[in-house]
């Protein structure tokens, strides 16, 4: 492969021949990925076409996105991340837990929009910090969390069709079996492989479901369970550029055992006022794309990678420079309860302005065609059932059954 920019004179010759070895192999050395992180000039320009090479050997010019609805079955948790506004404790008036009838009200309306996806997010284990929310949970008939999540998945596949994603927090294999045939995919994000975000005054202090270690069983209990996966990291939280490399890598050594992640996230932190790092710098729009690419050259072929677009709303297209091929999910229906100040964009926004940089945008589902194709390898026969009437052959939404 030969990266060929006219005004690419000054680069480093040895960081463009890792580059272009990435390319035809698929992967990038680590030492490499270390400095071009920080890549910055005409080794940035070399960085995005190596990534825009990779990504168009996967997805050629497609990106997708899935039509979704947000479930945000509970807004209690266990851990107080520093950057997190959607936790709330019992004694807030925000404070709240959806009963089944709320469910499956967002449900149904998402359903009526053409809706597809539905993403259940949620605290992790509150059940295990607040004592009232036990008994909230007693009187249900339910002893956990993950059991409440269970019937609601079930209630909503079977009462609306729409395909739940489920992202509970860390999950055993156990609960991952619990869940998997009533779910098209589940997922947890990694955030980051850095064990200094649980010292004092980092951004995980106290948050003992955000140990690295701890993420990463429940990605493996995935791997096992053969489960459709999203994880990823989660950028401007105290680590150092050298810690994402890091992340991306733990992900790429999953992925290569298992096979199962279909998505790698690269979310960008974004300043709140009710947040403990409500001063803290955000990433910049270049940062984004040096670690968009980066992501693209570790990860290779293995799978999609995406960031969310209403979390960058000027500029977002750019992101397809640097080896982006899925916009996740975006709802016409509910407001990024995660991130509630920032809305989504309309979709034919950003399908005119994935056009205008010559790309075709497509809807996918919650599971991903790599793992619609292979069958009940992935996905439970009855999810699989449901999940075969919605695609073409290709495992996407036709065109025809898309609303713009």
């Amino acid at each position: 492969m030969s990266i060929g920019f006219r005004t690419a004179t000054t680069a480093d010759p040895g960081l463009v021949r890792e580059l272009a070895d990435a390319v035809d192999t698929g992967a990038l050395d680590p030492a490499a990925a270390a400095r071009l992180i920080r890549a910055d000039g005409t080794l940035l320009l070399h960085l995005l076409e190596a990534a825009s090479l990779v990504r168009e050997r996967r997805s050629g010019r497609t990106v997708t996105y899935s039509r979704k609805v947000f479930i945000p079955l509970t807004n209690l948790c266990r851990d107080q991340c520093a950057y997190c506004t959607f936790v709330r404790r019992p004694s807030d008036p925000l404070a709240h837990t959806m009963t089944p009838e709320e469910v499956l009200a967002v449900a149904e309306a998402g359903s009526a929009a053409g809706c597809k996806e539905a993403l259940f997010s949620l605290g992790d284990k509150p059940e295990l910090r607040y004592a009232v929310y036990r008994r909230w949970l007693a009187e249900r008939g339910y002893a956990r969390t993950i059991e409440y999540l269970r019937d609601m998945c079930a209630l909503v596949l079977e009462r609306t069709g729409l395909l739940p994603h489920a992202n509970p927090g860390v999950m055993s294999e156990e609960d991952i079996a619990l869940l998997r045939p009533v779910t098209a995919s589940m997922g947890l994000m990694l955030e980051s492989s850095s064990e200094r975000l649980l010292e004092r005054g980092g951004a995980h202090r106290g948050c003992p479901d955000k140990v690295p270690a701890v993420r990463l069983a429940t990605l493996e209990a995935a791997g096992r369970l053969r489960v459709p996966f999203t994880t990823g990291i989660l950028i401007g939280i105290g680590e150092t550029p050298e810690e994402r490399v890091d992340a991306l890598y733990v992900i790429r050594t999953l992925q290569d055992r298992y096979g199962h992640i279909q998505e790698v996230i690269v979310q960008n932190f974004r300043r709140k006022p009710d947040i403990r790092m409500r001063d803290w710098p955000e990433p910049t729009l270049l940062e984004m794309l040096r670690t968009i690419a980066v992501a693209r050259l570790i990860l290779g072929t293995t799978t999609a990678v995406q960031a969310p677009p209403n979390l960058m709303p000027d500029g977002y297209e750019v992101y397809l420079l640097a080896g982006l091929d899925d916009w996740g999910g975006i709802s016409p229906v509910t407001r990024d309860f995660i991130n509630p100040e920032r809305a989504w964009p309309h979709l034919r926004e950003v399908k005119e302005r994935t056009a205008q940089l010559g790309f075709q945008l497509r809807e996918r589902l919650a599971v991903y065609p790599d793992y619609i194709l292979r069958g009940d390898e992935f996905l439970d026969p009855a999810v699989l059932a449901r999940v075969r009437v919605l695609v073409d052959p290709g495992g996407l939404v036709p065109p025809e059954k898309e609303l713009w």
